[in-house]
């Protein structure tokens, strides 16, 4: 390849480089550059950098703004509040009264079908387990206990967790 055909095999003919800095010294942008000349943004960019040409002639004209209306807004829709839906309110238990001692003291002694629901404190001397007659882990009374009433309870939305992940606690 002759170098009147080419810059040193990089694509930019020296007709290419003439019309690149012509346009650029007339204030195109890179992008109006690259189009005409077939190249890529960068490369115009490259190029302009390489050959020294950081001064312009004028700043290229900024494209018109569309016209945007001043007349009154359209409200926003607001979806209808829907009803609410009741939520099921067991009558509260009585106060919880302290258990008698289970009828197990070991977890290793409860068998498949006995109730696992723990009484009393496990760091201290007679805590058991209640042990009668289970469906499920535990017996029918301590099964209504442990169940909450309401939405689940999740990490992401308690308070003190959050306060806690933030290292606020």
């Amino acid at each position: 390849m002759s170098s009147s055909s080419s810059s040193q095999g990089s694509g930019w003919s020296n007709d290419r480089i003439a019309t690149l800095t012509k346009l650029w010294l007339d204030g195109l942008s890179a992008s109006q550059i690259a189009t005409r000349v077939g190249v890529t943004r960068n490369a115009v960019i490259g190029k302009v950098h390489r050959l020294g040409l950081s001064g312009r002639s004028a700043p290229s004209a900024p494209r018109a703004i569309a016209a945007t209306s001043t007349g009154p807004r359209r409200p926003r829709r607001v979806a209808s509040p829907q009803p609410v839906k009741a939520v099921r309110q067991d009558t509260p238990d009585a106060p919880l009264t302290p258990e008698a001692p289970g009828l197990v003291d070991s977890l290793v002694h409860l068998g498949p079908h006995a109730c696992k629901w723990p009484i009393g404190d496990p760091k201290i001397s007679g805590f058991s387990f209640c042990g009668r007659r289970a469906e499920g882990r535990y017996c029918p009374e301590h099964a209504r206990r442990g169940v909450r009433l309401g939405p689940a309870w999740r990490a992401d939305r308690d308070p003190t967790v959050k306060r806690a992940l933030a290292g606020l606690i």
